[in-house]
């Protein structure tokens, strides 16, 4: 199997992990290590941020550090080594940064769900993911 597998996910859209982790475990096999990836968003602009408390940036990493350790505790079975990795700033870019930081043999993320607003508004994070990865990316639906 693999030794190190990257699953980027969000807390808030259990589709985004429910289809993806299960696979994401039997890749790590007996000996890999999964590396659990949530992502705090970007702003995005000065001005919005300006509007937001000093220590927001700090705070939000922190919380979804707790939310995150709690998740790989509830929902990554037992006998799975697991990291818990919390960034922040722009989605496709953090991801593929983190697979080059833990050395991810693959990544493996769940597919967006069928929304045609969303894909209008935001873009697909995993067509990104996809096309700017320098190693396999696994996409489940």
């Amino acid at each position: 199997m693999f030794d190190n597998v990257l699953l980027p996910i969000d807390l808030t859209h259990p589709e985004s992990w429910e289809t993806a982790l299960p696979l994401a475990v039997k890749m790590c096999g007996e000996g890999g290590t999964l590396h659990v990836l949530a992502i705090v968003h970007d702003v995005g602009s000065a001005m919005v941020a300006g509007y937001l408390p000093k220590d927001y940036e700090r705070k939000a990493l922190q919380g979804a550090k707790a939310e995150l350790d709690a998740f790989v505790e509830k929902e990554v079975p037992g006998g799975v080594k697991a990291v818990a990795h919390v960034g922040h700033g722009h989605v496709p870019a953090h991801i593929l940064s983190a697979a080059d930081d833990v050395a991810a043999d693959v990544i493996v993320i769940a597919a967006n769900p069928p929304s045609e607003l969303r894909t209008f508004l935001v873009g697909s994070h995993v067509g990104k993911v996809v096309r700017h990865a320098t190693r396999p990316v696994l996409v489940a639906r």
